[in-house]
């Protein structure tokens, strides 16, 4: 590795730096710099080898001790390699290998890679305005790639076995060198599963997996939402190299009422009240999820006053209850009138007096 002049400053961390700001700090550069992300690139690789060599220092106590008492520049380097030589850092706080394999997935080490989870996937279900009150059970048809129903997710042909890659003795990876350090990557002829098919299935061609559509219930909770996202749990792709099936979210789409708004945890009705009615007051009759209720409406009630009808509202998901309902009173006044009802309209205009507008106009006089 090349010399360093000073292990802080490359790894760009205070002198009184501890292990796990100094091992974080390598982590960002070694990732930055890393060959496998910088291929090609000269200036990368030369700066990649002074974060080893840095780390190489500061990761050892007994090399970090001799640089910090000034034998590091001068005195000609440290024991087993340090700066400049090619011995492996030391024991503090573990060497280039665990956390190179940390950083790139394991390859830096040859081990084969391990198995991965397989992917999430989504999908929408459509229910009506009251199933989603009430909650149920509907079916989803959900497309993904299955382990291939041939082979049952070998990609041999039945009646033969996939055998060992020839390339990798069945590690999965292969070394590279570069200069004075390897980079291993997955091995090229297996693409790192570490076998080889020799007879590839017929049906599948060899990966093991087939597009089949597979159907489920769902458990729809009552009170869900426009948008809710119900988990099926291991429902969806099989992970490679053997690895844990993901999950499947289902995304509900709920049909809008033509009587209920949702706000929030609550539910909102537009009741359309006569104008004796918001004067003299009644007792009127308003719909519920299940029925229907009576609200009494006070003598005087405005245009847009809002009744609460506590614990009447869509059920909280988590069993936390229910919302509200609130009843939003909207005096209904006539476009037209007949003969009768504008003389009554006339008469009481002479009884009501006063303009309610001259508050807003006192000031202009």
């Amino acid at each position: 590795m090349p010399a360093v002049t000073d292990p802080y400053k490359t790894l760009g961390v205070d002198k009184k730096a501890s292990d796990d700001e100094i091992k974080k700090a390598y982590r960002k550069l070694a990732r930055k710099y890393h060959p496998d992300t910088n291929q090609g690139d000269k200036a990368a690789e030369e700066r990649f080898k002074e974060v080893q060599g840095a780390y190489a220092v500061l990761s050892d106590p007994e090399k970090r001790k001799q640089y910090d008492s000034g034998g590091g520049i001068f005195g000609g380097g440290f024991p087993g390699g340090g700066f400049g030589g090619g011995g492996a850092p030391g024991g503090g706080f573990g060497g280039f290998g665990d956390i190179i394999s940390d950083l790139f997935g394991g390859a830096a080490t040859g081990r084969a890679p391990r198995p991965e989870r397989g992917r999430d996937l989504e999908t929408d279900v459509h229910v009506s305005f009251e199933q989603a009150m009430e909650g149920g059970q509907v079916s989803v048809t959900v497309p993904l790639a299955a382990p291939c129903p041939t082979c049952r997710g070998t990609g041999a042909k039945p009646g033969t076995s996939p055998t060992v890659c020839s390339r990798c003795q069945g590690r999965g990876v292969e070394a590279e060198s570069q200069g004075l350090f390897s980079i291993s990557q997955p091995c090229r002829q297996c693409g790192g599963t570490g076998t080889e098919i020799k007879d590839p299935c017929p049906t599948c061609h060899g990966s093991g997996q087939t597009r089949q559509v597979k159907r489920y219930a769902v458990n729809i909770p009552a009170g869900v939402r426009d948008g809710s996202r119900v988990r099926l749990k291991g429902k969806g792709e099989v992970g490679p190299r053997g690895g844990a099936q993901g999950d499947v979210y289902v995304i509900t789409r709920v049909a809008e009422s033509p009587i209920f708004k949702r706000r929030g945890d609550n539910l909102e009705v537009e009741v359309p009240i006569t104008i004796p009615e918001a004067i003299r007051g009644a007792t009127i009759e308003v719909p519920t999820l299940s029925a229907t209720k009576r609200i009494r409406v006070p003598p005087g009630t405005q245009h847009g006053t809002v009744q609460r009808l506590r614990g009447e509202g869509p059920p909280k998901l988590g069993g936390r209850g229910r919302g509200d309902m609130h009843y939003r009173l909207l005096i209904d006044v006539p476009n037209s009138l007949s003969k009768e009802q504008a003389e009554v309209v006339d008469e009481l205009a002479t009884v009501i007096d006063g303009n309610p507008r001259e508050r807003l106009l006192s000031h202009r006089r």
